[in-house]
């Protein structure tokens, strides 16, 4: 979906096709077929924007088979569907039964991440519609905290000062701009923005940006003002920015908001607890753990990171982060400028969700897909962007 921002400038809304597991390119043809297509129709538009997820071996086989490549372009057309931005954070395995610590692996102290992300700015250079020269790519912000000492750190920050040298290359041979943003994550070398500014002040490219999730910002209990604001003096650029929204809840001492806390408790992602206190933010790698006996103080409010549908609060006692959505969208694209152009919804959790909030079935997905988007859509429009055909 694209929108015209007042200033003249196009503003692109996805959804991430992450929500869909997929590793091989058979899969994500089938995605485009079964999921994305009919979020399309159910909108009512002509065109629809995706934040293609490729794993591994999907990427390899773009990258290595033009044929393949131009007949994923191909089939994107003729769905009425376009790419902008890709989600490059998760490497393989994010449909598993079970990812967790997984999703960190490779980081970017491994060569790996490089060699795979820069087949996904080459795909991607590939992708971009006719009449679009910029492209995004989100990435693991460094790495998981306990897996980085400065040695590995300083490794990680050389791999981006290559992979920038490789994007400018690539624009140079395709004429299309690929920028790489930093996903930062509770629990990462980079949880915070303002985590981001050192490491991204030192790559010193501005082919290396920032990625602004808002579930991740606020299960920080990051100020939103005060991090954009903060990012904006240091020369940081906004790359991309994923709309999501996180888990909340406003008193986790008593035993009912425990009771309902716990149903969101599930095996297969991470789910990252924090809670602010007078000393500082305090937290647990998985919401199972903060609600085991006194791992976490409950004396303030708890936020999780669980992706919970825009549209779709939790019920009471719960309920969501989307003010700080709607409030870091306000900063991003309400001034005279918009801060980025390409806005992903990120919600991947709705398999995970408590099984009576779980879609059965495509049909109820792609309803509750279709949902979010329209919410999203609303909000850029309230914001005096105008929506394209």
């Amino acid at each position: 979906m694209r929108f015209r921002h007042p200033d003249g400038s196009t503003v692109h809304l996805a959804y991430c096709t992450n929500v869909h597991p997929a590793e091989t390119l058979d899969g994500v043809l089938a995605q485009l077929r079964d999921h994305c297509e009919p979020v399309r129709r159910r909108l009512g538009r002509d065109r629809l924007g995706i934040g293609l997820w490729l794993a591994k071996d999907a990427a390899h086989a773009l990258v290595t088979d033009p044929s393949a490549l131009r007949g994923l372009r191909c089939e994107l057309d003729r769905r009425g569907l376009e790419v902008v931005t890709l989600n490059g954070f998760p490497y393989e395995g994010f449909g598993a039964e079970e990812v967790k610590y997984r999703v960190y692996t490779p980081d970017w102290a491994d060569p790996e991440r490089l060699e795979h992300t820069t087949s996904l700015a080459r795909v991607l250079a590939g992708l971009l519609p006719d009449d679009v020269t910029d492209g995004s790519i989100s990435t693991l912000p460094l790495a998981w905290h306990t897996a980085c000492d400065e040695r590995r750190a300083e490794t990680a920050r050389t791999a981006l000062r290559t992979l920038a040298e490789r994007l400018d290359a690539l624009q140079e041979l395709t004429g299309r701009s690929i920028r790489v943003a930093l996903e930062p994550e509770p629990g990462c070398v980079v949880e915070t923005t303002r985590d981001a500014i050192a490491p991204l002040t030192a790559i010193a490219h501005d082919r290396v940006g920032i990625c602004v999730d808002t579930c991740h910002l606020a299960t920080s209990f990051e100020d939103p003002h005060t991090a954009l604001d903060d990012l904006t003096r240091a020369g940081v650029p906004v790359v991309k920015s994923q709309l999501s929204a996180a888990l909340h809840a406003e008193q986790p001492h008593l035993p009912e908001v425990r009771e309902a806390l716990a149903a969101f408790a599930e095996p297969r992602f991470l789910h990252q607890t924090r809670t602010s206190t007078a000393a500082g933010l305090r937290g647990t790698d998985d919401l199972d753990e903060a609600l085991s006996g006194d791992a976490l103080p409950d004396a303030a409010p708890w936020r999780a990171h669980f992706h919970v549908p825009l549209h779709a609060a939790p019920a009471a006692p719960l309920t969501s982060t989307l003010p700080v959505l709607k409030s870091v969208l306000t900063r991003l694209v309400g001034g005279p400028h918009p801060l980025t152009r390409h806005l992903e919804v990120e919600t991947y959790t709705w398999q995970a969700l408590p099984p009576e909030l779980r879609p059965r079935g495509r049909t109820q997905l792609a309803d509750g897909i279709a949902a979010e988007l329209t919410l999203a859509r609303d909000l850029l429009t309230d914001l005096g962007l105008k929506e394209l055909p």
